[in-house]
């Protein structure tokens, strides 16, 4: 296992410090900052605040922190990221915030310090780009979405 040193400024009052929730887990997990309860209507979106900062660090590289979505808030209560997956940039230092939105048929409401996404820490890799004519062939080629297989 490789640790990132990730400097962490708690910015609010009732902010928790992410966690690994056993000692296998690949990522830790962000809980809301609230002064108020947030209820999610169904198709509704928020940004629910975690009144933390981050600067991670590896070895003078380029560290990001990636932000997904809980699988039993998103399987359970169809709250998922309104985003996808998050992306926190290295040089980012202000609050993260967590775009969350209610999938289900149901209200859901968002309370302070509950467990709302989970985050893992990444090198980062850039591209290098070149202008080419052609590009090498493969055997899958341009085949696109399903081109790999019915299933």
């Amino acid at each position: 296992m490789y640790d990132i040193p990730v400097k962490i400024k708690l910015l609010r009052t009732g902010a928790k410090i992410p966690a690994y929730q056993t000692a296998g887990s690949a990522a830790c997990d962000l809980s809301a900052c609230l002064d108020a309860p947030v209820t999610l209507l169904p198709g509704q979106s928020a940004l629910i605040p975690t009144g933390i900062a981050l600067a991670p660090a590896a070895d003078d590289e380029p560290v990001a922190a990636l932000i997904y979505a809980r699988s039993g808030l998103a399987v359970k209560h169809g709250i998922a990221l309104s985003n996808g997956v998050g992306v926190v940039d290295s040089d980012y230092r202000g609050e993260i915030k967590v775009g969350l939105i209610n999938q289900s048929a149901e209200p859901y409401t968002v309370c302070s310090g509950e467990r709302i996404a989970q985050m893992i820490f990444t090198p980062v890799r850039r591209g290098v780009f070149t202008e080419v004519s052609e590009l090498d062939d493969t055997e899958r080629g341009s085949g696109g979405f399903g081109s790999t297989g019915s299933k």
